[in-house]
């Protein structure tokens, strides 16, 4: 008897199913028992398991499967996020209440930079997205931080002609170009109302001597005569970031350390190898 459509588990539910099969100690599982753990016929799991490792999410070997190394990677990213957002936050709060302007954490995907986290007080004004948003890297003034020290692998972000958001948005790939070299030797980055017609904002790259991992920025509604004067503070807000993160990395390079925990090794092996710092 066919099953009821509305009893039946949506595909990503399935495929959550089919994921959390592999959370025990075994790194490897056969069909058989990924239906025993999920739950689901044996056609739907074959045929969803064929689909995440044509995708990466799942590897197969013989008759077993195992956790693809794309999803590792998306785990990987996800924890390095978290851990990057935490190390920013008490530093974030001190450079609103230091400006009085909301603060904001960034890093780069693709042709776009993604909001981590801000922090402002809503009372007096709130800005025009939200933490998970996405804006254009050519217009954004964390974007061009990013873009700026990004190395040869963002050049295609930075090639062609890019959208307008508003009438002083750099739209040209050559104007960018030079743009970015200014980022490069000014250290700082600003958005004089090119993503926003009445947001201004500055930003300066998270980074060590290699590329940025991220950029920490400081917006305002209109107006862009104290950004200047902004600048020192936000670069200011971004070492202190980078030497809570790294500072007793160098350190223990002299002096020894106390072991660190597994865990915490293996996260910043996988860091370090996947994030591609110069």
């Amino acid at each position: 008897m066919p099953q009821d459509p509305s009893t039946t588990p949506p595909l990503l539910v399935k495929a959550t199913r089919i994921l959390n099969a592999f959370e025990g100690q075994r790194s490897t599982l056969t069909l058989t028992d990924v239906v025993r753990h999920s739950g689901l016929s044996q056609t739907t799991v074959h045929r969803l398991m064929d689909q995440l490792v044509q995708v990466g999410w799942l590897e197969r070997e013989g008759r077993e499967y195992r956790l693809g190394l794309r999803l590792l990677e998306l785990g990987a990213f996800a924890s390095h996020h978290n851990r990057l957002r935490r190390a920013a936050l008490p530093q974030m709060i001190a450079l609103h209440r230091e400006t009085g302007h909301w603060a904001h954490l960034f890093v780069l995907d693709g042709p776009e930079v993604v909001c981590l986290e801000q922090i402002g007080d809503p009372r007096e004004s709130v800005p025009p997205f939200q933490v998970g948003g996405r804006l254009p890297a050519h217009c954004t003034a964390s974007g061009k931080a990013l873009l700026g020290f990004g190395g040869p692998a963002v050049e295609p972000h930075v090639a062609g002609e890019h959208a307008p958001r508003t009438r002083r948005t750099i739209t040209r790939a050559d104007t960018l170009r030079t743009e970015l070299a200014a980022v490069r030797d000014a250290g700082v980055a600003f958005d004089r109302g090119e993503c926003f017609h009445d947001v201004t904002c500055v930003a300066a790259p998270l980074r060590g001597g290699g590329r940025a991992l991220a950029a920490i920025s400081v917006s305002r509604l209109a107006g862009y005569a104290d950004l200047n004067r902004l600048a020192p503070r936000v670069t200011a807000c971004t070492r202190l970031v980078w030497a809570s993160m790294f500072g007793a990395l160098r350190r223990a390079e002299d002096t020894p350390a106390e072991p660190v925990a597994a865990d915490d090794a293996e996260n910043l092996r996988s860091w370090l190898r996947f994030s591609e710092w110069g």
